[in-house]
């Protein structure tokens, strides 16, 4: 269950073997299987692509999310850990949800300054931390017969695809409107279809049962979003390549991105901690992953909030450049300047080799520390 080998994924084949003919009542994206693997390479770091779904979350605040959280949970059928991310936003009804499910498509491309754009950042960061998806939504509605409430189930699910033989993505989802007196299943298709969905969300995810599907869609209060991703990606030694264990209130990776020299660094020299961490640690890394975060926006890893912090707060004697491109009188242009500021960080006098810009766009790092000078 390595990531960077699960192009020959191995899986248990179904008592009926790989022979499961879905293509009836099931969602279709047109792809074979193998694509989510070979597109979630866009991410070599695990830490960028749970970055990818915290921007969703950000996102929604043009909807009402004033949080997101990010914890590890158990899975009811083995014991072994999930990620579990919640925000909570507008949620998605039955057409969102499937676009977002869908490859290629982006529901945000016309909202402004929004950081999702090309549709493939919930595919590629999902697909990059574990085999599985689970995603269970909510939408407010109102109960004024106009726009009435609804809840939606959508699994993806490589281990499915693969043990069951299929030669394109089929995405099995379920939705239901939220009527005054209980719920009413929506039906796309015919009954059948829908039942057959939900046999397969059952069979697949880890919960095996209606009720402890309603019973995770209780943490949703009034609207919002649940990600599920389960079967984790392993290291080579056969330990989840996220780990747990090492700060209850941390998600950290394993391996070489966790040095201990870096570690016994950041305790020495606190103005560079954030520089020693971030490749490792969650909490260091969602602290600094936006330049400003809404005033009622909070980030809570494992149950505890991630703090802002400014990465120019740690520059000693700061001054700030403004930074014109050159134009070319063959290319138009907008005029556009950006606002540099370059200092020396608070402990250099120590000699601590901590340099590189960290470029922001749209209010997103996506260059931390881009070191343009080795010292020989």
């Amino acid at each position: 269950r390595q990531f960077w080998k699960s192009g020959k994924y191995d899986t248990l084949e179904t008592e009926e073997g790989n022979s499961y003919d879905f293509a009836a009542g099931m969602e279709h994206v047109r792809v074979h299987p193998k694509f989510l693997h070979s597109n979630a390479t866009s991410h070599k770091w695990a830490l960028g692509a749970i970055a990818e779904l915290l921007d969703n979350s950000l996102d929604e605040v043009v909807h009402g999310a004033t949080m997101v959280s990010l914890d590890m949970i158990p899975n009811p059928r083995d014991g072994h850990p999930m990620l579990m991310i919640q925000d909570d936003g507008g949620g998605m009804d039955p057409e969102q949800i499937r676009k977002c499910m869908s490859l290629g498509y982006s529901m945000k491309s016309k909202i402004p300054k929004s950081i999702g754009q090309y549709g493939n950042g919930f595919k590629t960061s999902t697909m990059r931390l574990g085999a599985d998806v689970l995603v269970l939504s909510r939408t407010k509605g109102k109960f004024d017969g106009s726009t009435l409430p609804t809840q939606s189930i959508g699994l993806l699910s490589y281990t499915f695809l693969t043990a069951t033989g299929q030669d394109d993505i089929s995405v099995p989802m379920i939705d239901y409107e939220i009527q005054r007196f209980g719920l009413r299943k929506l039906v796309r298709g015919t009954l059948d279809d829908w039942n057959q969905n939900l046999e397969t969300i059952l069979q697949w995810s880890p919960y095996d049962t209606e009720q402890a599907l309603f019973n995770q869609l209780q943490h949703i209060k009034g609207q919002g979003t649940i990600v599920i991703v389960y079967n984790l990606w392993e290291d080579e030694q056969g330990d989840p390549e996220l780990d747990f264990d090492a700060d209850p209130y941390d998600i950290q990776l394993r391996g070489t991105n966790r040095d201990e020299r870096n570690i016994l660094m950041a305790s020495k020299y606190p103005n560079c901690k954030h520089f020693f961490t971030y490749k490792y640690s969650l909490r260091s890394y969602a602290s600094i992953l936006y330049l400003r975060l809404p005033k009622k926006f909070k980030i809570i890893l494992r149950g505890e909030q991630v703090m802002h912090h400014q990465l120019v707060n740690d520059l000693m004697f700061p001054e700030h450049v403004t930074y014109r491109p050159q134009k070319r009188s063959e290319i138009p242009q907008k005029d556009s300047v950006a606002i540099v500021t370059l200092g020396f960080v608070k402990d250099a006098k120590e000699h601590v080799d901590v340099q590189g810009f960290n470029v922001y766009h749209k209010n997103r790092l996506i260059k931390p520390f881009w070191r343009v000078w080795i010292n020989p």
